[in-house]
């Protein structure tokens, strides 16, 4: 009795006890299934789409996956079910040298862009939220300062965010304005030797801990977004953790408040002078937000694949059902589809060709098409599929705030189809003005901002 758990409840004058036990060891409770700590090995290749890789691009893509594979996948899923961020595994993602992506320089690596999005979804097959950890991190705060920061802040500030000796977050959202970002209410009031920031932040991954924060703020001067950096510990500013999260529950988001937090004028970013130059960054940082769907879905099929073979019922492996292989086969389909797009995109940016609109249809369309495939993916696993465990419940999750952040399924299909019929349709119609009506290219770029 001594090994049991009691715990002891008072009603009126009764005393009821209830009794623990704990649960079994998963490979007992089921030991048909290798246990999802063992990482399956990647299957979902179809097409052979390796073929378009650069050898130092296969090379990465290895590299990345040994790591994930080896010393991730053993314990996300505890940290998932707690909702915390795993520091303990932060070396293992640094000694990869992928953080700072493209960025040429500073201790950054300089991989190519079709790289860096190899690299997103190669940790996303294995952990969305560490992904995601790094996108921000990397695609948002680091190449903020690459893209619009002056050069003393970038031999100051990137070569510990590359090395992530520091972390850094990006603040942009606000509780009122999500898609609508480009009508922000932090303020920048000009003081001597800097500005002072008053608002509110939220949904900032990483910002709990975050060393450097990058914070869009108004300036009340000239009506425009301005940039700034915020180091940690700055008084007036504080972070607090989101709770009761569904998704990317590792990736600390927070809400941000500030008062009267003074910046020195060196940590203003002064490539950022009005929304269109956040746009700049974020037209890169959409690229990668595309290839996290590809790693979600590759992962989930890896699981789906091995478990249909391992587990049995009417004395025959899943595997053997026509309906199981059916959307199984539906899985791969999507999964070569989305790569192909994935690649494609990178290419047009590569050369300089790629549309805002293009980029929106990539993120659009394979973040709808990753959640036919973990859907399908939970189906298949049965009762299993909605176990943190066995990682497709964790991964359908986990894409839901995917499907949504860096611009919603819907708002990113609105600015496609701003590009191909020259109509916005994104704003509602105001009073006294005509819905849909023809706009100029100034009035488009203005209107890009709702993303």
């Amino acid at each position: 009795m001594n090994s049991l758990n009691f715990k002891q409840m008072e009603l009126s004058h009764k005393r009821i006890y209830f009794v623990y036990f704990p649960a079994l060891d998963l490979a007992t409770a089921f030991p048909q299934a290798t246990p999802a700590s063992i990482f399956p090995p990647s299957v979902s290749d179809y097409y052979q789409l390796d073929d378009l890789l650069s050898p130092e691009d296969v090379a990465l893509r290895k590299c990345v996956r040994d790591v994930m594979e080896t010393h991730i996948a053993p314990v996300m899923a505890k940290y998932w079910e707690k909702a915390e961020f795993p520091f303990e595994v932060v070396p293992k993602l640094a000694s990869l040298m992928v953080a700072g992506g493209t960025i040429k320089g500073y201790g950054c690596p300089g991989l190519s862009v079709l790289g860096s999005a190899l690299t997103m979804s190669e940790v996303a097959r294995v952990d969305a939220s560490c992904s995601t950890f790094l996108l921000v991190h990397s695609s948002l705060c680091m190449a903020t300062i690459a893209m619009l920061g002056s050069e003393e802040q970038k031999q100051k500030y990137l070569p510990g965010l590359a090395h992530l000796d520091t972390v850094g977050c990006w603040a942009l959202t606000e509780p009122a304005y999500g898609s609508d970002a480009s009508s922000l209410n932090t303020t920048a009031v000009k003081v001597e030797g800097g500005w002072k920031l008053n608002g509110q932040k939220r949904w900032i991954g990483n910002s709990t801990f975050a060393d450097v924060s990058i914070i869009f703020a108004r300036n009340t001067s000239t009506n425009q977004i301005n940039g700034f950096i915020v180091k940690k510990g700055s008084p007036g500013y504080k972070a607090t953790k989101i709770e009761n999260k569904i998704g990317l529950r590792m990736v600390q988001n927070g809400d941000i408040l500030m008062k009267d937090v003074f910046i020195p004028d060196e940590d203003r970013l002064p490539g950022i002078n009005s929304f269109r130059d956040t746009n700049k960054v974020l037209a890169v940082s959409r690229i990668m937000v595309a290839w996290q769907p590809i790693g979600i879905s590759m992962g989930v099929y890896d699981v789906c694949h091995r478990y249909l073979q391992e587990r049995k019922q009417f004395g025959a492996p899943l595997a053997a059902l026509q309906i199981s292989q059916e959307k199984l086969v539906r899985m791969l389909a999507n999964i070569q589809a989305m790569s192909l797009l994935g690649w494609r995109l990178c290419k047009l940016y590569e050369v300089g060709k790629m549309t805002p609109g293009q980029a929106s249809l990539c993120k659009a369309w394979n973040t709808l098409r990753a959640r036919e495939t973990v859907a399908l993916g939970r189906e298949l696993l049965g009762g299993n599929g909605i176990l943190s465990d066995f990682l497709v419940a964790k991964a359908f999750c986990d894409l839901e705030p995917i499907y949504t952040y860096e611009g919603t399924y819907e708002v990113n299909v609105l600015v496609t189809g701003r590009e191909i019929t020259g109509i916005a349709s994104i704003k509602p119609a105001t009073a006294g003005k005509a819905k849909g009506l023809l706009i100029s290219q100034e009035q488009g770029a203005k209107l890009h901002s709702a993303l």
